[in-house]
């Protein structure tokens, strides 16, 4: 066996944080690599295929594109830039030999960049930096690379990896150069750096077959794609192989048929190779991290590691009165169905029964992490209610450990004692503070997961929509002490049919309303919040008494303040812990556990 290189091919990764560019760099390279017919209209963020991805503005799940440059074929793997994504990122880098950190010139490294930059360096792939969007007005170029270098002080598994380099882009502009006053006329620089930095992919082909699944896709006409790199030997259709389970166990399969990747789409071939990544069809038993190798010569290779959840919630069948008018699936055994199935494609999530044949406790890397699969699951036709996300305590070495997150705030010098004093209640220690110069100031602070559950909206609403926050896990430590809560009051309908404008009227003398008028509305169900820190029952459907003819039109006509309709995430950021948010193909609906009055009375004398 020998240890060949292909210099055919470069496989490399895209990593970033979320918003840096990185999917709009890849819609240049993809442009400028000629694959498209001049006539063919385009969009932008083509990879972000996914309705979810495009209504967010992020990379939800990993994907694989291919282009084409002097004869050498270059495989792209592009990976989510949140970090409740980030096992995504863990299993795809795997494919690679080096990667493309894109960082903005504006903002600089941030958590995600911290994160990913760690996991690839640990992987000992090649980083080429590209400092992107330096055409903007605000670009602090200098300054960036010298936190980039920084970062890479203290990454570093090796010293050659400190020896990187770095390409300047215009991700919009679709050019990237080799210094600043370089000629800024397209992507050929970039191209050029993947060709001389990223190494080929090691692999003989000769050797026997060794392919490790990171990657599971489905179409209804060929069944499920198992997609991976070839790490040695050669693939053809009709070739028997055997998947290696965690078991240990050696399941006999045969591969259908054999797709490389190009461009935005499969194309199927007679044959690939070691270096190639592929997708497969025929083996319906396949699942993330299996090995598919010779049935003479059965080895597996190491399976995926990925880091544990922090964030716990439930996902329970909807007791709601309106439970069943709006979903297809309802019942406990649909939602078990679903949610195990997600298990075999969303390595970062855990899903464990509880004492309630009805319910399942459901834990994930961070709040987006779970609102995404409660939003593809509502779009699916799914109706269920989830209860408030909560850290995931565990006790290590007979001590009770939280995790702890290091979050990242960029907002206007005006609100920076308001996010300090909303950061100091929820036992955050802030570790720096700097200004950027152009009426914004960068603070950065460790706190516990606790403490990030509800900040956003709390921030959002104090800074009036202008801070800008992201986090990472960095670890578990001691319990914290209590997190003082800021969230007002509820106020609770205390009947069943539809909301009234006269009762949103009068509720809305006490505080802000979820709803418009002819909502219909249940006993329990949570329709404003009350400007007080106490609930507040409320008939919001009572109607106006008639009274004699001398009424005018004045009086006839309502004027209501528009409602507050909160996202799903809003939703999930606004309830407590006696509440439920009710998830509907059609609806979000907030709620109390116990929807009447008496039971919640009940409850509290104990």
């Amino acid at each position: 066996m020998t240890d060949a290189r292909r210099d055919d091919i470069r496989n490399v990764a895209i990593i970033a944080h979320v918003d840096h560019g990185k999917t709009t760099l890849v819609d240049g390279m993809l442009k400028q690599s000629h694959i498209f017919r001049e006539s063919q209209v385009l969009e932008e963020r083509m990879l972000d295929s996914n309705a979810l991805e495009r209504e967010r503005g992020i990379t939800i799940l990993a994907k694989n594109t291919a282009v084409t440059y002097r004869g050498t074929k270059i495989n792209i793997i592009d990976t989510p830039g949140h970090a409740d994504f980030g096992g995504e990122v863990e299993r795809v880098l795997l494919m690679a030999d080096g990667v493309l950190l894109i960082i903005d010139a504006v903002e600089g490294p941030m958590p995600q960049t911290y994160f990913v930059l760690k996991k690839a360096l640990e992987l000992n792939l090649k980083p080429v930096v590209v400092i992107n969007k330096v055409d903007r007005a605000a670009a602090r170029v200098d300054e960036v690379l010298e936190e980039v270098s920084d970062l890479f002080l203290e990454l570093a598994t090796d010293e050659a990896q400190l020896d990187f380099p770095v390409l300047y882009a215009s991700g919009r502009e679709e050019w990237a150069a080799e210094s600043l006053d370089a000629p800024r006329t397209d992507l050929v620089p970039l191209f050029e750096s993947i060709l001389s930095q990223v190494p080929p992919p090691a692999g003989d082909p000769e050797a026997p077959l060794q392919l490790l699944v990171t990657t599971l896709d489905y179409d209804s006409y060929r069944g499920r794609y198992a997609i991976g790199r070839i790490s040695r030997g050669t693939l053809r259709p009709a070739q028997p192989v055997v998947v290696l389970t965690p078991t240990g166990e050696s399941v006999a399969a045969q591969v259908n048929q054999v797709y490389l990747y190009q461009g935005l789409t499969r194309q199927e071939v007679r044959e690939a190779r070691a270096g190639d990544i592929v997708a497969l069809t025929g083996m319906d038993a396949v699942g993330i991290g299996d090995t598919i190798a010779d049935p003479e010569h059965p080895e597996a290779l190491p399976r995926i590691a990925v880091s544990e959840p922090t964030i716990k919630m439930t996902f329970g069948v909807s007791t709601s009165p309106f439970s069943g008018r709006e979903g297809t699936w309802s019942t406990s055994r649909k939602l078990r169905e679903r949610l195990y199935t997600e298990l075999e494609t969303n390595l970062s999530l855990r899903v464990h029964p509880t004492a309630s044949a009805d319910v399942f406790e459901v834990a994930g890397r961070g709040e987006l992490h779970l609102a995404v699969l409660i939003e593809n699951m509502r779009r699916e036709g799914y109706e269920f209610q989830v209860s408030k996300p909560e850290a995931i305590i565990v006790e290590l070495d007979g001590v009770k450990q939280e995790p702890w997150e290091h979050l990242s705030i960029d907002v206007a010098e005006e609100h920076v004692g308001t996010v300090v004093e909303h950061l100091g209640r929820r036992q955050a220690t802030m570790t720096e503070m700097r200004n950027e110069g152009r009426g914004e100031t960068h603070l950065e602070f460790d706190l516990p997961t606790r403490g990030l559950l509800g900040l956003r909206g709390s921030l959002l609403t104090a800074t009036r929509g202008t801070v800008v926050m992201s986090s990472v896990f960095i670890g578990y430590r001691p319990l914290a002490g209590p997190i003082a809560s800021d969230r007002p009051g509820a106020m609770i309908a205390t009947d069943t049919g539809p909301a009234t404008g006269y009762a949103i009227q009068n509720a809305q003398e006490r505080g802000i309303t979820f709803i418009p008028p002819g909502t219909p509305v249940y006993e329990g169900m949570i329709v404003g919040a009350n400007s007080r820190g106490t609930d507040l029952p409320i008939n919001i459907c009572k109607e106006k008494k008639l009274t004699n003819m001398r009424s005018s039109n004045a009086d006839a006509t309502v004027r209501l303040t528009p409602p507050l309709i909160l996202s799903l995430d809003q939703s999930l950021d606004f309830i407590t812990d006696d509440e439920l948010v009710e998830v509907t193909p059609k609806s979000i609906r907030l709620r109390k556990k116990l929807l009447t009055d008496n039971e919640r009375s009940r409850a509290r004398k104990g």
